[in-house]
């Protein structure tokens, strides 16, 4: 975790955009503290004359390049890598279409919400890429899911000051309560209903898999 003097010595040697960077590092699926990093530049903002709407805008950049090529990482290398392997774990030729059908049909709500929560922040562009969602559509997700992200949060923190991290701590736990429960119950849902949904997937998705993302 950074500490605030190191975080003083980021800014005072390379500016806000040390926030660009480490947030675009997150998203490209390096796991750092993006958001904490992201917060304790709001505060230090809100207590060195800092100018919040700097902040936010390295924080939305930084989301957006990172996410968008942790995208196009799972899009032409992650694709393949599950076609190739996928089989060995139990990934087969019709789970990888109902990853894909439901990416088509909930994708851009999983690229936009994925940016709140901690474990999905990395991992849904790659996620996204490897399903194929079309990229205008995650383009457009991504953009505005980064951009409200980093305006609440910097914002927030903004104001807050250094409040911000007493209630960090509680809501950071309802958030991934919520986000587990979510993710539990999605899970139960597709083994109840995998096969009627594989049957939509491959109704929507007729035919072999292509073997490159470029077909």
């Amino acid at each position: 975790m950074i500490s605030p003097d190191q975080l003083h010595y980021l800014f005072q040697t390379y500016g806000v955009w040390t926030v660009a960077l480490i947030v675009g590092l997150e998203s490209l699926g390096i796991p750092l503290p993006g958001e904490a990093v992201l917060i304790l530049a709001s505060v230090y903002a809100s207590t060195h004359g800092g100018n919040i709407a700097m902040v936010i805008a390295a924080a939305a950049i930084g989301a957006i390049i990172g996410d968008n090529i942790g995208y196009l990482i799972g899009r032409y290398f992650g694709y393949r890598l599950v076609l190739r392997f996928g089989p060995a774990i139990g990934i087969s030729e019709g789970r990888i279409k109902l990853g894909q059908y439901l990416f088509q049909r909930y994708g851009g709500a999983v690229v936009f919400f994925g940016r709140f929560f901690a474990v999905l922040r990395f991992l849904a562009a790659f996620l996204a890429g490897v399903n194929q969602l079309a990229w205008p559509r995650f383009l457009v997700a991504n953009a505005l899911g980064g951009l409200v992200w980093a305006t609440i949060v910097g914002i927030s923190a903004y104001t807050l000051g250094r409040e911000i991290h007493e209630l960090r701590g509680p809501v950071g736990t309802a958030a991934a309560v919520v986000a587990a429960s979510v993710l539990l119950a999605i899970f139960l849902y597709l083994r109840r209903h995998e096969a009627e949904l594989q049957a939509q997937a491959e109704a929507s998705i007729p035919g072999p898999l292509p073997q490159s993302s470029h077909q």
